[in-house]
């Protein structure tokens, strides 16, 4: 029976592996493939390796809190182990139907915490830090958003191209016996620098995504008296990170979900330093956290920061009479798509195969905070408040909803 329980548990953690790898390679690699920087294989073949770096180093800290400090170790017996990867595969096909990043690292904690409570171990002082972090991490990088789609955006993207290439970027000349490689000859030495920061970047996200969500797939059956060893689990879960990046990523590659197709390059490129810095930082001292949470933050925070500089701070607090009707939209990034201001394209563009409006020759100057009226903001948004207010209830409701369900069942088992 114990055997029969252990290879169930191994197989849902290939199972929740696969799906992450999947979700995880889109969200870091979707503007470098549909640039026509990488090719998908090359794009999976990265996330695979950097995301192996992640959870081989950093990972190891956050598996280690999820496998034996929330809990003591011996609570995750085989039947135990199953089911809380039964919950965190669960939130997987629940985020799938609703298309909802929810957060499996939340869904898992929240499994966890139901067997602490169901046993009476669970460590109290931990969970409240992990909570803490919970709560800070979004705000911190909503924070950030906001300052610098406030007060840097604007600057990066006058001065800041990339482009989409109709070739790839690499060409291979098999002409001869040994191929060679070389740059697409249509790339300016300005073209070589973007392109190189797109798929550097896209390289540091899978890594924080390695770090961050190894733990989600293996915790449950790495630890005392557990199934395997962590750096068994380390491997099993980038072998199932790696299933996930070479088969329905390929899917996913060419955007990153509906809700946010209009994203620039540039705004992804901010959206992915910020999150993937924060989730880094949180995995180095073994807190688990979600990586979708971080980077939606983010990006709200951007829409909101650039949709703000129609007004002076004053005029946010207490608007003047005479921009009464003044409101900040909830994303505004592509208020840079005008006529007069020039355009990087977006992951809608990219996955559209769309070329977006020609740059203009002189770059005009950025307007001064305040001096923007409300008429100059697009309407359209990045996140759309509805959209916003779905996915922090589920960001809220999936974890609640695992520690729920769990309790029960451990205490009945």
């Amino acid at each position: 029976m114990v055997a029969l329980l252990t290879i169930v548990g191994v197989v849902v953690a290939v199972f929740v592996g696969f799906n992450i790898g999947g979700s995880s390679t889109g969200v870091a690699f979707g503007p470098a493939v549909g640039s026509r920087l990488v090719r998908k294989t090359t794009a999976a073949t990265l996330f695979l390796v950097f995301g192996f770096l992640g959870a081989w180093t950093v990972g190891r800290n956050v598996i280690a809190t999820m496998s034996s400090s929330i809990v003591p170790a011996t609570q995750f017996t085989p039947l135990a182990s199953v089911v809380v990867l039964f919950f965190t595969g669960l939130s997987l096909l629940i985020s799938n139907l609703y298309g909802v990043p929810a957060s499996t690292s939340m869904t898992a904690v929240g499994a966890i915490v139901g067997l602490g409570l169901a046993s009476g171990t669970l460590n109290q002082a931990l969970m409240f830090v992990i909570l803490s972090a919970w709560i800070v991490a979004p705000l911190f990088c909503l924070g950030i958003g906001v300052g610098v789609g406030r007060y840097i955006y604007p600057y990066l993207d006058r001065y800041v191209a990339f482009t989409t290439f109709t070739l790839q970027f690499v060409q291979i000349d098999r002409s001869g016996t040994v191929p060679r490689p070389s740059v697409n000859p249509n790339a300016s030495s300005r073209d070589i620098v973007g392109s190189l920061l797109v798929v550097v970047i896209a390289c540091y996200m899978a890594f924080s995504a390695g770090a961050s969500n190894a733990a989600n797939a293996v915790a449950p059956l790495v630890g005392e008296g557990g199934s395997l060893t962590v750096n068994q689990g380390v491997l099993l879960a980038v072998f199932a990170f790696g299933l996930g990046s070479f088969t329905i990523a390929r899917r996913t590659l060419a955007t990153v979900g509906d809700e946010i197709t209009e994203l620039p390059i540039l705004a992804s490129l901010i959206v992915s330093v910020v999150g993937g810095t924060v989730i880094t930082i949180l995995s180095y001292f073994g807190i688990p956290a979600s990586l979708a949470v971080s980077t939606t933050s983010t990006i709200i925070g951007l829409g909101w920061g650039r949709a703000s500089r129609a007004a002076t701070l004053s005029e946010l607090v207490t608007p003047a009479p005479e921009r009464s009707d003044f409101e900040v939209a909830t994303g505004a990034l592509i208020t840079s798509r005008s006529e007069e201001a020039p355009v990087s394209p977006t992951i809608g563009d990219i996955a559209r195969y769309e070329e977006p409006p020609e740059r203009p020759e002189e770059i005009p100057n950025v307007p001064d905070i305040g001096a923007e009226g409300p008429a100059d903001l697009d309407e359209n948004s990045l996140f759309n408040p509805a959209a916003a207010k779905r996915i922090a209830t589920m960001w809220i409701l999936t974890p609640s909803l695992a520690v729920a369900a769990s309790y029960p069942v451990f205490v009945f088992l």
